[in-house]
C-alpha cells in the first residue's frame, strides 16, 4: 500500500517543477508589462514584438546550425560508440565507456571552463564552432545510452544469419541492423538536438561574438521591457521542446518494440 506523505510528496514536488511552465504561457499573453498578478488582459503584442526581433531570429539562425551540427555528429558518434560497446569486447573497454559517459556527471560549469582554457590555449578562436564542439561533448552521452539501449534489444541471431548466408559485414549492418535501430538514431537526434537548443552555460562561455538563442534570451532579461516577449518566445520554446521529446518517446518505444525488447522506462 502506498504512504499518503508519499503521494503528497510527489504531488508537491510536481507542482513545484512544472508550475513555472505552468505560468510562462499565462504572462505570455497577458497585457501586463511587469510580470505580476493579477493579469491584466489578453494580447498577442509580445508574440508579435518577439516575431520583429531581427536580433533574436539572427540567434535562432545560429542556434539551428549549432543543434542541427552537435545532434547529428553526437548521433554519429554515439552509433559508433554504442555498437562497439553492445557488440565487442576489447581492452580498457570499462574505462574507455566510463570517460565517454563522464559529461553526464561533470557540472556543465566545470566543462566550459575546461574547454575555454584549452581552446584559447591552442589558439581556436571563439565561435559556432567551439560551441558545436561543446554541445557533442554534453550530447554524445546521451546518444549512447539511447543507442545502447537499442542495440542491446537486437536479436544477434538476425545478424548471424545473414553472416551465414554470404552477406558482408557492412550490408548486414546496413540492411538488417540499421532498419531495426533506426528508430533509435531518430530518437537520438531529437533529444540531442532539444539538449543543444536549450543548453546555455557552454553556450555563452564558448561563443565569442556568435550569440545563439539560450544565450541571447539571458541578455534580454537585464531589460525589463524586453521580458514580456521573451516569455513569448519562452513559451514557443517550451512547446516545441516537449514536441520534439514526444517523438523521440515515439521513436523509442517503437524501436523497442520492433526488436522484441522490455521497456525499463523512458522519458515520458
Amino acid at each position: 500500500m502506498k504512504s499518503p506523505g508519499l503521494r503528497i510528496y510527489a504531488v508537491l514536488y510536481l507542482v513545484f517543477l512544472y508550475a513555472p511552465i505552468v505560468l510562462l504561457p499565462l504572462f505570455a499573453f497577458s497585457s501586463n508589462k511587469i510580470i505580476a498578478f493579477p493579469l491584466q488582459g489578453f494580447t498577442t503584442a509580445w508574440f508579435e514584438k518577439m516575431w520583429a526581433d531581427q536580433t533574436l531570429w539572427r540567434a535562432f539562425g545560429n542556434s539551428m546550425i549549432v543543434s542541427l551540427t552537435a545532434s547529428s555528429l553526437s548521433t554519429l558518434l554515439g552509433l559508433f560508440a554504442a555498437r562497439a560497446s553492445t557488440r565487442f569486447d576489447f581492452p580498457g573497454k570499462t574505462p574507455i565507456m566510463g570517460l565517454v559517459m563522464l559529461p553526464l556527471v561533470l557540472p556543465e560549469m566545470i566543462i566550459a571552463i575546461s574547454l575555454i582554457v584549452v581552446l584559447l590555449a591552442i589558439g581556436i578562436k571563439l565561435s559556432l564552432f567551439t560551441i558545436i564542439l561543446g554541445h557533442v561533448l554534453i550530447c554524445t552521452p546521451f546518444a549512447v545510452a539511447i543507442l545502447s539501449s537499442a542495440f542491446q534489444s537486437l536479436d544477434r541471431s538476425l545478424e548471424e544469419a545473414a553472416l551465414d548466408l554470404g552477406e558482408s559485414t557492412f550490408s548486414t549492418f546496413m540492411l538488417i541492423i540499421f532498419p531495426l535501430v533506426l528508430p533509435g538514431i531518430v530518437s537520438s537526434f531529437l533529444i540531442c538536438f532539444t539538449i543543444s537548443l536549450d543548453e546555455f552555460i557552454i553556450a555563452y562561455f564558448l561563443g565569442g561574438s556568435d550569440v545563439v538563442l539560450s544565450a541571447y534570451i539571458f541578455g534580454q532579461f537585464r531589460f525589463p521591457a524586453n521580458v514580456p516577449a521573451m516569455l513569448a518566445l519562452g513559451t514557443c520554446l517550451v512547446l516545441t521542446s516537449i514536441t520534439l521529446l514526444a517523438i523521440a518517446e515515439y521513436f523509442r518505444r517503437r524501436g523497442i518494440a520492433k526488436t522484441g525488447g522490455k521497456d525499463a522506462g523512458g522519458f515520458l
